[in-house]
């Protein structure tokens, strides 16, 4: 299906004889082009003695192709101005580049190579082995990225979804050959990939492409099993000598197209989502307890998480905590936000989603989750009516939803100890 004439600006989409699905939003006064390629495959999916293979297979991808050596899959896109670029998910891997309108067919030569035909030298497969380790290495010594990662670990204990996209040591120095290409062989095939592209383009000279250069029909999606496991841990604590102790505090949320997300969009921009929220307004403005203060929701197949962080200073972690805890505490308590504050979250979702899809790369992104994610593309003013449809009673309704009665967990690293957790616990 076509839902805009290929030669107009506007979102097109369609799906190829070989089962890829291609979206593209043609915007003609720009003069690039931004193509990814969206593989619905992520962390998830990975068997546990597999962990971070997916990560893996992501890194070894540009490391060459039966035709191209790393270095000649690099210079091909930066040899014409472009960039490119990758990244793993739990529920998806993305594979995009940036040319000029003129090199729109090189960029889908190149990626088409790369995600279609991967090489997996063995000595490259060891020098990205190594590469991924001093990953870890500087995720371990990044404290406020860390504490995320243990805050999934404690949301979802003992599911995938807890398990770091990354791998662990242990996991990656044990992955072989054989099984990143079984990964690759099963999940890299067209009916799990949405070819996205966004720029000065015609949708058509896109879908052409990406058939001819696309390997025939091998089946759809591998199935996933929709299991969010285990409630949730009360805390997860990493003791550090860090400056800081870094906290994050979270809940389940809500999943992929839930009705109730932009209601839940608009709750965590009035929490946590810029200098007037109510986290950055009590916790650094009037109390002074942290420079970076904010709060985020993620979202799954079957479940989400919506996340508050804080880094403080060590002894005042446990005020932290609790000014944290109180900010969910009065939003269960007013069962809704006032409409002052709703109006305010609409408009600054409303301007920051307009100011943000202003280049190819960022409208790309928008186009090519939603399609593989939610199996649809909304226009810009088809979001901004979402926002605008959300009222005080479905905050209500989403309050009720994700935060009444429900389990929390909390994350810190740093120089913190068990009464951080277990007097709150109590």
């Amino acid at each position: 299906m076509t839902s805009a004439p290929s030669g107009s600006d506007g979102i097109a989409r369609s799906r190829l004889g070989s089962g890829i699905e291609v979206v593209t939003e043609r915007m003609s006064q720009l003069r690039s082009v931004a193509v990814g390629f969206w593989v619905g495959t992520g962390a998830r999916d990975e068997a546990d003695a597999e962990s971070g293979a997916s990560h893996f297979l992501e890194h070894l991808l540009f490391k060459g192709t039966a035709r191209r050596s790393a270095l000649e899959v690099a210079a091909a896109v930066e040899s014409v101005g472009g960039s490119m670029n990758a990244f793993t998910t739990h529920e998806y891997t993305a594979f995009y580049v940036r040319v000029p309108d003129d090199h729109l067919a090189l960029a889908l030569d190149v990626l088409s190579d790369v995600v279609w035909s991967p090489a997996l030298r063995p000595d490259e497969l060891e020098a990205e082995r190594q590469v991924i380790l001093e990953e870890i290495r500087m995720r371990d010594d990044t404290p406020d990225d860390l504490v995320h990662e243990l805050l999934a670990e404690g949301l979802f204990p003992g599911h995938r979804l807890g398990r770091p996209v990354i791998g662990t040591p242990e996991s990656i120095r044990a992955m072989s050959r054989d099984q990143v290409r079984a990964l690759h062989d099963v999940h890299y095939r067209p009916g799990n990939v949405v070819v996205a592209a966004a720029g000065n383009l015609s949708h058509d000279a896109v879908a052409d492409v990406v058939e001819q250069l696309a390997p025939g029909p091998s089946g759809g999606r591998p199935r996933r099993d929709p299991n969010p496991g285990a409630g949730p841990e009360p805390w997860v604590l990493r003791r550090q000598p860090t400056e800081q102790a870094h906290l994050a505090l979270g809940l389940r949320a809500l999943p992929h197209g839930d009705p109730d997300r932009f209601a839940l969009s608009v709750l965590n921009q009035a929490l946590g989502g810029g200098m007037s929220s109510r986290l950055f307004q009590e916790v650094r403005e009037r109390r002074g307890l942290a420079y970076s203060v904010y709060s985020y929701r993620a979202s799954y197949l079957e479940t989400g998480a919506l996340v508050l962080y804080a880094g403080t200073a060590p002894e005042r972690a446990q005020e932290t905590v609790e000014v944290l805890h109180g900010e969910l505490d009065r939003l269960v308590e007013a069962g809704s936000l006032p409409q002052i504050e709703i109006d305010d979250a609409k408009g600054n979702l409303r301007g920051s989603l307009a100011l943000s899809l202003e280049t190819s790369t960022s409208r790309m992104h928008r186009l090519g989750r939603a399609v593989l994610v939610e199996d649809r593309a909304r226009t810009l003013d088809e979001l901004a009516a979402e926002i605008d449809a959300v009222t005080v009673d479905d905050v209500a309704r989403v309050v009720d939803r994700v935060l009444r009665d429900a389990p929390r967990c909390l994350a810190a690293v740093g120089p913190v100890d068990d009464d951080l957790a277990a007097r709150r616990a109590a």
